[in-house]
């Protein structure tokens, strides 16, 4: 029985430091995300969806090294951010009532999230691998990667809707995220959902470089990380505390 006990005791020590080496290396892959997405200069200003094949095909072969720096390292480093989602995951379920269902269904929508970025960057590759072919073709290449990194956003509203009840769902008196975060994921929800429409509109805020579509959705999300990330630490500090209780009272 003492050994089971010990066992257990080890084995939640043990996945407590893993998390919190996922909490730490956060920051440092949000640096180098942040250097990437400055190194692009198709963001500073982002590009326009009424830029004329010519002067599409001029970026590309005006830009062509950076273009291709920024989107080798985001497929290296893209998915690195991944594990940080996880760590949300891991917290979703040690909430009460049906978080399991919704932690589980958060990872999906992770993932779903995870892949469509990874596939905008190699959009964005490919048009800068051979910048001497037609403009036109390039033009395509530049819509597909655009459409694909700003318009899809189901998934992401799903995390964030999923995490929002999973908050609700965990009524102890001592929750593991506080309730405001709920009302938060929702807000920032709320946010993103208009960047949809970058799909059809192709100048105004709705636009892919839009004050909506690029701007608010891309500041949203980062602030979202940024939060979480405060939020995460004190889940965490609970946690270590509360294990620290259990195990005095064991012994």
């Amino acid at each position: 029985m003492q050994t089971a006990l010990a066992g257990t005791r080890e084995a939640s020590a043990s996945g407590l430091r893993a998390q919190q080496v996922i909490l730490w290396s956060a920051p440092a892959v949000a640096l180098v995300l942040l250097v990437l997405f400055v190194a692009f200069p198709g963001f500073f200003p982002p590009m326009s969806p009424d830029m004329s094949a010519a002067e599409v095909g001029a970026f590309y072969r005006d830009n062509t090294p950076l273009v291709r720096f920024s989107m080798v390292g985001f497929n290296l480093f893209g998915i690195l951010i991944v594990p940080f989602f996880v760590l949300i995951m891991a917290q979703m379920q040690r909430m009460r009532g049906q978080s399991h269902i919704y932690a589980f269904s958060y990872l999906a929508a992770v993932v779903a999230g995870a892949t469509l970025f990874a596939l905008s960057n190699i959009f964005f590759a490919v048009a800068a691998f051979r910048p001497d072919r037609g403009d036109d073709l390039i033009q395509v290449l530049n819509d597909l990667a655009w459409i694909t990194f700003v318009a899809p956003i189901g998934m992401l509203v799903a995390q964030f809707v999923l995490l929002a009840l999973a908050v609700h769902a965990d009524d102890r008196q001592a929750p593991v995220f506080p309730r405001w975060v709920a009302h938060y994921a929702l807000f920032t929800a709320a946010a993103m959902v208009p960047s949809a429409a970058s799909a059809v509109y192709r100048d105004g805020p709705l636009a892919w470089d839009g004050l909506v579509s690029f701007w608010l959705r891309n500041g949203a999300f980062a602030l979202f990380v940024v939060v979480m990330f405060f939020v995460l630490r004190a889940a965490l500090r609970r946690q270590a505390e509360n294990d620290a209780a259990g195990r005095g009272v064991a012994s």
